[in-house]
């Protein structure tokens, strides 16, 4: 019970990282963070009500994209090109919205200002504090969830500004970079997480209690061995990298 506990605790700090948001809205990421575990587990097991096939699921979200899709190519200055395929069927406006501010150049210059090896890399807000960015929009826009979508190693998804009951996505994202743990999976089976996802999990990595409640708007195919890298930068107190992780740009093409 005291090692469930404590990995709780573990969860709920990194949550908290993927939050985006000024002290002034601390109470209610505070809020949203400590009710995630009840959250994620009633929305799972509904979930698996509906007889989700999460093998044919994880093999669609872990394919190569095909000639003519859209790709995002992500150009990281002295680390190389990180390649991610998007899932405009389930996350449109996510989509549309990272799309945008790419080939409007938003994106470059920009760093990675929050880095937890063996959790996440985070960036997409200009300001580098992890307070800032917008949408193309202007104003927030709402999540877009999915049961097939999960958090495996490699998942591009949205940041929230962690508010309750209203739109909470703006400019910023992560990509899931932690691997399978044994810990995570034996937490995930006393919480009631379907089988057929936890085994997933197992093949795929990544950051299962995270699932059903982040925007999953793309999936990294090619460079996570640079995402790995960023991963294990020397940070400060606040995960913020010692020396800046900088995206130059994000390049929108066709796959070849």
């Amino acid at each position: 019970m005291k090692k469930i506990a404590s990995f709780l605790c573990v969860m709920l700090v990194l949550l908290f990282a993927l939050t985006g948001c000024g002290d002034e809205k601390s109470n209610n990421v505070a809020n949203k963070t400590a009710s995630r575990g009840n959250t994620v587990q009633n929305s799972v097991k509904e979930d698996s009500k509906v007889s989700t096939d999460y093998a044919a699921a994880a093999e669609k979200q872990m394919a190569m994209p095909e000639k003519g899709d859209t790709i995002a190519v992500f150009h990281i200055k002295n680390y190389g090109d990180v390649k991610a395929k998007f899932f405009e069927d389930v996350a449109p406006k996510a989509v549309e919205n990272f799309v945008t501010h790419a080939k409007e150049g938003y994106y470059n210059g920009v760093t990675f200002h929050r880095v937890i090896n063996e959790f996440m890399i985070q960036g997409g807000d200009p300001e580098g504090t992890g307070m800032g960015g917008e949408s193309i929009w202007g104003t927030d826009f709402e999540e877009e969830l999915s049961p097939e979508l999960v958090p495996y190693r490699g998942s591009l998804c949205m940041a929230s500004r962690g508010l309750q009951n209203s739109p909470s996505l703006g400019s910023q994202f992560f990509i899931t970079q932690a691997n399978y743990s044994q810990q995570m999976a034996g937490y995930m089976q006393a919480g009631g997480y379907p089988a057929e996802l936890i085994e997933q999990y197992r093949n795929h990595g990544g950051y299962l209690s995270l699932y059903g409640e982040y925007t999953i708007f793309g999936q990294v195919f090619e460079g996570m061995e640079i995402v790995d890298r960023i991963a294990t930068v020397e940070t400060d107190m606040n995960d913020k990298p010692v020396e800046d992780v900088v995206i130059e740009s994000i390049e929108i093409r066709e796959m070849e």
